[in-house]
């Protein structure tokens, strides 16, 4: 690519991903000789597209594996997607709508050829298109859930577990989603604010012509199921009811009058309806008091003859015509709005049932234990931290797992049912069938046993992820491969809050449950990517850019740059497609400084020592700001990291040393200043790739033409070095006043070329004598002296020193007091809020000695400015 006046994006995005991948350069083996640093990809559901969410999590994970592969690690970030049952299945099964067939009129195994059909077609898009976002996994490792070995792992685990008494199956309420007609764990129920309406409903009393009960309820559709009406023992109201019965409306049966201490005098009429088949609360006291359960609903949501009304509407039909039928019954007392937090499938957004099922569960409250004390005592580290009173609260109330989904695609289980009413758990069919005749002292045959039809919930297999990529015969032989003992744990994972528990814990479990270890050493969780308005980027809302037509646009550096710009963690991203116009900027802004350097011509004869100070003080300025990046590194401040970066780059190196150091126009420059300048652009290019990866390598062969082994994918990270404080805040101190000249030409019209003379009262001459050579290219000064005031002349203050810049006309003394009033109010109010600071017993005492020494720092030349300004003022007559 020729170094061309616009930098071309597209061009350098498929050159180098393609150099990289042709050389290997992304790939990971087992090597002693150098430290491992392994990520695992959270795995993106293998019906997925890349979406916003997908951009800054995997841009994270990359610009951490590029770091680590610059420092010298093995760095391995392992890739894969998730067989996501109920989202695939719900895919395969709108597919087979499409060419007329229905899912209830094939079999299993007919289903299952059509969702690998649709697998195989559609479930490596995402891989690929993150490979557009320049994503640095080692493709050669990608995984997939239904790998035939990670299904093996999974059955092992699944037979392991059970075998020691921690998975079990049996009758319990379970979350069920009449969409997609499965079982669903609590932690895959997001419950959502819904308007609705409180029915008041007559119940009579047996027995009795006007006596009624009038009981609240927000699902006037589920009466028929009621099996009682209780009220509170210690409610005078209903005292005299103890032991009655009362009628169901519509259908006329008879149901007790019970008393438990759980209903809430205060809230409704003060009596509850006990339907234990569709609550959750009035299974509890259905066991309590020994109640039947009537079940009226069916899988898919619609009343069953059980009803005896309205028998196959949908249960939402069914409340608008059970609410009619009760207001012609005069049985309706009266309708109010309210809203209530109501539970939706996490993958159907249906309005989720509570339902009696048998089900698989796994016990979680020994289990759970390791994985509770690791994150409470920080061997492993959430960022932020807020996150670790969640997991607690989460960890110290969690219930049992309901592990089973009522499926086709995905593992399934390994029971076998057998003629005598029993089941065996077993890796395979023959296994179970051996079991079988053994423990029943049976002669059994293959077709004889019968397997469970329900598929394993899918976090059931991504729980094993950082140990299946690797190994996935250690959870039957115990014996781990040398990838295992290699690169496990892992070091950090990069995923977003809201699966903490369903994948993080969980992983975490399984970590300390098969390898009697943490999975990973870190976890950062990044924020929610949202719109403009606050609201969450979806498909339906129409609110979320296409992330490919954004790299089309700004290219992928601009992307991933305008994507971390404001992102820290555990902070949602307020996104605003100006933030990656900002990315594209910057890249044009560094694509330009290196055409501005290639385009000098040098002069190995000529010596320029007014270079010097420039030189020393960007290199102090440049392992300064490594030092600031190393730290956010550390402490998993991203965002941070880049804005530092970005500032050393944009403000430092472009609009200061650069303008320092760039020769007249058509004239040559200096040997030593161009390959310091050089080295210099390399630096930058070393802090920038992590972030920027396409136009850093592009510029990098540039720089001196490079081959594989010289890329800079693979070039030494940056080795922090001593900086020269002193001289740093002496060139800021020069800047503002470089800036202040700049800004008074700007404010009186005074053009750029034309030269001033600079007085300057101060008792630091020494440094501005240092810095002369700069000042005056800077500030296009014909010279600079020292004294005291001068008449006539315009004045502005830069910490204690006074300047003053002669001009012809006589000066606007009001005006000239105006401005210096201003400034004055403006230092002192920064005075006031630096005081308030340091008067902070809080801060003082917590935060780092030097961010309260820089504190006082700016109180000291505060106090210095003012004393100068008001000086300045009373020179004013």
């Amino acid at each position: 690519m020729s170094l061309s006046t616009k930098y071309n994006p597209a061009e350098a995005e498929s050159k180098w991903y393609d150099f990289w991948l042709e050389n290997n350069l992304f790939n990971s083996k087992v090597d002693y000789n150098k430290e491992p640093y392994t990520v695992v990809i959270p795995p993106p559901n293998v019906t997925g597209v890349l979406h916003m969410g997908h951009m800054l999590n995997n841009t994270l994970q990359d610009v951490l594996v590029r770091k680590a592969r610059m420092e010298g690690k093995n760095a391995c970030w392992v890739p894969g997607t998730d067989h996501a049952s109920i989202a695939t299945e719900a895919k395969v099964v709108a597919m087979l709508k499409e060419r007329g067939i229905d899912k209830n009129t094939i079999s299993r195994e007919e289903f299952l050829k059509y969702a690998w059909e649709w697998t195989h077609k559609y479930g490596g898009i995402i891989l690929e298109q993150l490979k557009k976002l320049g994503a640095s996994c080692d493709w050669d490792r990608t995984k997939f859930t239904m790998d035939d070995n990670l299904i093996d792992a999974v059955i092992s685990v699944f037979v392991d577990l059970h075998n020691k008494g921690k998975i079990y199956r049996g009758i319990r309420m379970v979350n069920w989603d009449p969409q997609g007609k499965t079982a669903l764990s609590d932690d895959e129920v997001i419950f959502k604010e819904v308007q609705g309406k409180l029915y008041y409903i007559n119940y009579k009393i047996e027995g009795s012509e006007n006596e009624y009960l009038t009981i609240a309820t927000t699902r006037p559709e589920t009466i028929m199921a009621d099996v009682a009406i209780c009220i509170n023992p210690n409610d005078p109201r209903f005292s005299h009811l103890k032991g009655k019965k009362a009628m169901i409306p519509l259908i006329n049966r008879a149901i007790p009058i019970i008393e438990d201490d759980y209903v809430d005098m205060e809230f409704g009429t003060g009596c509850l309806k006990i339907t234990p088949a569709h609550d959750v609360n009035d299974y509890e006291i259905g066991l309590r008091h020994k109640l039947e359960v009537i079940d009226i609903i069916n899988e898919d949501g619609t009343l069953n003859d059980k009803a005896q009304i309205l028998v196959g509407e949908d249960r939402f039909v069914a409340r608008k015509k059970i609410t009619k039928l009760l207001k012609e019954a005069n049985q309706l007392e009266k309708e109010e709005e309210y809203a209530s937090n109501v539970g939706h499938s996490e993958r159907t957004d249906a309005i989720i049932e509570p339902r009696l099922s048998l089900q698989w569960f796994l016990k979680m409250e020994d289990i759970t234990k390791p994985a509770l004390s690791a994150v409470m005592e920080d061997v492993i580290k959430l960022y932020p931290p807020k996150f670790k009173n969640m997991y607690r609260s989460w960890m110290e109330n969690v219930r049992d797992w309901c592990i089973s989904r009522q499926l086709w695609w995905g593992h399934r289980i390994p029971a076998y049912y057998l003629p005598n009413g029993e089941y065996v758990v077993a890796k395979t069919a023959e296994q179970a069938l051996k079991l079988a005749n053994e423990k029943y002292q049976e002669d059994y045959k293959l077709e004889d046993l019968r397997q469970d039809e329900d598929v394993l919930d899918t976090w059931f297999s991504s729980w094993l992820w950082p140990i299946s990529v690797f190994d996935t015969d250690i959870f039957t032989s115990g014996e781990k491969n040398e990838d295992l003992k290699y690169y496990y744990p892992t070091n950090d994972l990069v995923t977003a809050p809201e699966i903490l528990f369903f994948w993080v814990a969980r992983m975490i479990i399984a970590g300390y449950e098969y390898m009697g270890e943490k999975p990973f050493r870190n976890v950062y969780l990044t924020g929610i990517v949202r719109d403009k308005l606050g609201r969450k980027m979806s498909k339906s809302l129409g609110n979320s850019p296409d992330p490919l037509e954004l790299i089309k646009n700004y290219g992928a550096d601009g992307v991933r740059t305008g994507m971390l710009f404001s992102s820290p963690a555990g902070n949602d991203l307020p996104f605003d497609e100006k933030l990656v116009e900002q990315g594209r900027n910057f890249a044009n802004k560094i694509w330009n400084a290196f055409r501005l350097i290639k385009g000098w011509e040098v002069d190995t004869t000529i010596l320029n020592h007014d270079n010097h100070t420039a030189i020393q003080w960007f290199e102090s300025r440049y392992n300064q700001a490594l030092e600031e990046i190393e730290d956010h590194f550390s402490k998993f401040r991203i965002s941070d990291a880049l804005m530092t970066t970005y500032k050393l780059v944009w403000d430092d190196f472009c609009s200061w040393y650069l303008e320092m150091i760039k020769p007249d126009y058509q004239k040559p420059i200096d040997l030593e200043t161009y390959e310091k300048t050089l080295g210099f652009m390399e630096g930058i290019l070393k802090l920038l790739h992590p972030f920027m990866p396409f136009i850093t390598e592009e510029l990098w062969h540039q720089l001196r033409g490079r081959d594989v082994k010289g890329a800079l994918i693979v070039s030494s990270w940056p080795e922090p070095a001593s900086y020269n404080e002193k001289l740093i805040n002496q060139a800021a101190q020069v800047f503002e006043v470089v800036s202040q000249i700049r800004n008074i030409r700007a404010s009186k019209g005074i053009s750029p070329k034309e030269a001033f003379d600079l007085t300057i009262n101060t008792k630091s001459q020494g440094l501005y004598e240092s810095f002369e050579a700069i000042m005056k290219k800077l500030a296009n000064l014909d010279s600079i002296s020292f004294g005291k005031k001068v008449d006539n002349a315009l004045s502005f203050v830069v910490k204690s020193d006074e300047f003053f810049i002669p001009v012809e006309d006589q000066l606007d003394i009001e005006k000239e007091r105006e401005n210096l009033e201003k400034e004055l109010e403006y230092t002192k109010g920064f005075l006031n809020t630096v005081m308030k600071k340091l008067g902070n017993d809080r801060f003082v005492n917590n935060a780092p000695a030097k961010v309260v020494e820089n504190e006082k720092k700016k109180q000291e030349d505060a106090e210095a400015k003012i004393k100068a300004l008001e000086e300045s003022l009373a020179k004013l007559v």
